[in-house]
C-alpha cells in the first residue's frame, strides 16, 4: 500500500527515489560533451533556420581540447618545416652555374694591293666602289627578325642583339675610337671578366692572338691617318642563337669602308708601310671586314654587357709588315706595297698562338673613281 504522499501508481522514473539506479552509470561529464559528434541547435538557431535539422555535426577540430589542438598545430608546423628542408636538399634542379668569362681569341690580317692605291674625293670613291649601296654609320647595323629560343624569350634575344649592335657601333664607327681617342665607351660594354685582358691589349698590344688592340676595335694611328669623311659605309648581318640554357651566342659579320687621307705633314709612309709618296689632296678607301662572336649570359643581359669570344679582322690596303696589332696603318692614294713580305714566322716559337698572316686585296675590292687624283 502506498503512502499518503505518493501517487497511486508509485514514484515516477527519474524522480528522487525513482528509476535513477538504471541510468546512474551514464555520466555526462565535460569531456563526454566535447567528444559528442552531434550537438543540438540552440533555440535561436532553430528559429532562424526552420528547415534545419534539430542537431548539427560538430567538427573534429572543435571536439579536440585546447591543449590537443596546440600539440597538433605544432606537429603540423614541424612536419611542414622538415619537408621544406628535405626538398631543398634533394631538389632535382640545380641553380645555374655562373659562367666565367673566356679570353678573346683574335686574328688580324693585312690585305695587300697589287698595284697603286687609287685616290679621289671621298664621294667619288664611294660611288664607284662595292660600297656604293651601303648604308651610312649605325643605320647599316640592323637587327634581324627575332624569334624566341628554348630558354630565352624574344625580348631577351632582342636585348642580346642590341648590346652587340652597340658594341659594333662604339668599336667600329665612333670617330673618337677610330682616331685613337678614349676607349672607355667600348670598355663599358665588356664583361668584367675580360677587362684585364682588354686593358693589357690597349696598353701593350701584341699580335699573339690575344692582345691585339685591333682584335677589340678598329682604330687608325692618329699621327699618320685622318678620316677624310666621317660617314662610314656599313653592310653586314647579325644573328643570334642559344648557346646553352644560360647563354646566347651572337654572330656579327660586317664590312666597314672608311675614307682616309694622310695626317697633316705626312707625305711618305713610315718604314714598313708601303712605298711611294701619297698623292696630295686625294683620299683613299680602307675596307675592314670584322667577324665577331659574342656570348651573353643572363647576367650580361641585365648589365648590358657581353663577352667577345672570337674576332677576325681583315683590312686593306695595308702592307704585310704594317704591324696592325696596335692600329691600322693603311696605304694612301698613290702608294703601293712594293716587295713587302709578311713578318717572319718562327716555327720554333711555340709560345706564339698565331703565325704572321697576310693576304692579297682583290682588285675588285678597290674603287674605280671617275675622276681620280694623281
Amino acid at each position: 500500500m502506498t503512502g499518503p504522499g505518493d501517487p497511486p501508481e508509485g514514484t515516477p522514473n527519474g524522480a528522487p527515489g525513482g528509476g535513477e539506479d538504471e541510468y546512474r552509470s551514464v555520466v555526462f561529464d565535460e569531456s563526454f560533451v566535447r567528444a559528442a559528434r552531434l550537438q543540438e541547435f540552440s533555440a535561436d538557431e532553430r528559429l532562424g533556420e526552420h528547415h534545419a535539422p534539430a542537431v548539427k555535426t560538430r567538427h573534429v577540430w572543435r571536439r579536440l581540447g585546447g591543449s590537443r589542438q596546440a600539440v597538433l598545430l605544432v606537429m603540423l608546423i614541424v612536419l611542414a618545416f622538415g619537408t621544406a628542408v628535405y626538398m631543398g636538399i634533394r631538389h632535382p634542379y640545380k641553380n645555374p652555374e655562373t659562367l666565367r668569362a673566356q679570353p678573346l681569341r683574335s686574328t688580324v690580317v693585312p690585305l695587300v694591293p697589287r698595284g697603286t692605291v687609287p685616290g679621289a674625293k671621298p664621294g667619288d670613291l664611294f660611288a664607284h666602289s662595292p660600297a656604293a649601296n651601303y648604308r651610312i654609320g649605325a643605320a647599316g647595323v640592323n637587327l634581324p627578325a627575332v624569334t624566341r629560343t628554348e630558354h630565352f624569350s624574344g625580348g631577351q634575344v632582342v636585348s642580346a642583339l642590341t648590346v652587340a649592335k652597340d658594341y659594333l657601333v662604339r668599336s667600329s664607327l665612333d670617330p673618337v675610337t677610330l682616331t685613337g681617342g678614349s676607349v672607355r665607351p667600348v670598355r663599358l660594354l665588356l664583361d668584367t671578366g675580360q677587362l684585364d685582358q682588354f686593358d693589357r691589349s690597349m696598353a701593350h698590344p701584341d699580335d699573339n692572338g690575344r692582345n691585339a688592340a685591333t682584335g677589340w676595335l678598329v682604330r687608325f694611328d692618329p699621327k699618320q691617318t685622318r678620316l677624310a669623311d666621317p660617314d662610314v659605309r656599313v653592310d653586314g648581318t647579325l644573328s643570334a642563337s642559344e648557346l646553352s640554357p644560360d647563354a646566347l651566342d651572337v654572330t656579327a659579320d660586317y664590312t666597314f669602308v672608311y675614307a682616309v687621307r694622310p695626317a697633316p705633314g705626312v707625305q711618305h709612309s713610315a718604314p714598313g708601310q708601303g712605298v711611294g709618296k701619297a698623292t696630295p689632296g686625294a683620299a683613299s678607301l680602307v675596307t675592314v671586314r670584322r667577324e665577331v662572336h659574342f656570348r651573353l649570359s643572363r647576367e650580361n643581359l641585365n648589365d648590358h654587357r657581353l663577352e667577345v669570344l672570337q674576332s677576325s679582322l681583315q683590312a686593306g690596303p695595308l702592307a704585310c709588315s704594317s704591324q696592325p696589332a696596335d692600329a691600322l696603318h693603311p696605304l694612301f692614294a698613290g702608294q703601293h706595297a712594293g716587295d713587302d713580305r709578311p713578318t717572319g714566322t718562327d716555327p720554333f716559337a711555340r709560345n706564339r698562338v698565331n703565325p704572321s698572316l697576310c693576304g692579297e686585296l682583290a682588285p675588285a675590292a678597290q674603287p674605280r673613281p671617275s675622276h681620280p687624283i694623281r
